[in-house]
């Protein structure tokens, strides 16, 4: 289940937790480095990973599933984040701030992180689905 954090410095954070394992992700959307004229919309999204288990774990490779506005779908693989691979001790937290642009003024991502073990073993956490919304798109609850 994906939860919307109520915290209010962080109103728009979204969290899941796999495994202990919590994922938490604050999308923002950069006005002043999009193009709407151009359809260009850019985000950035803050990620903080933490690990409230008692396993040492560490992040080894990721994928991102984006879609736009108009159901495009892009897809990302690779290895670490930012070119990391951290190593999360029991109660230890990493962060890191990405970015992704969209030929849309609105979206969603969602995905994983590849972790393993200290003993070699491998699992996925979830990273919890987050919306992508600029001022240029009008939202309406039906």
């Amino acid at each position: 289940m994906t939860v919307k954090q109520s915290d209010p410095q962080a109103a728009d954070a979204y969290a899941k937790t796999t495994r202990n394992i919590l994922v938490s992700v604050e999308p923002v959307y950069l006005e002043h480095d999009s193009m709407p004229e151009n359809g260009h919309y850019l985000w950035a999204y803050h990620v903080t990973v933490k690990n409230n288990g008692t396993d040492t774990v560490q992040l080894m490779s990721r994928y991102w599933h984006i879609t736009d506005g108009r159901g495009g779908i892009q897809e990302v693989r690779g290895d670490g984040v930012i070119g990391e691979q951290p190593i999360l001790k029991a109660g230890d937290s990493y962060q890191y701030t990405s970015g992704t642009p969209l030929a849309t003024p609105s979206g969603i991502m969602t995905g994983t992180y590849h972790m393993v073990l200290e003993n070699g073993e491998g699992f996925d956490i979830d990273i919890p689905a987050f919306s992508l919304d600029s001022p240029f798109e009008s939202v309406s609850v039906n």
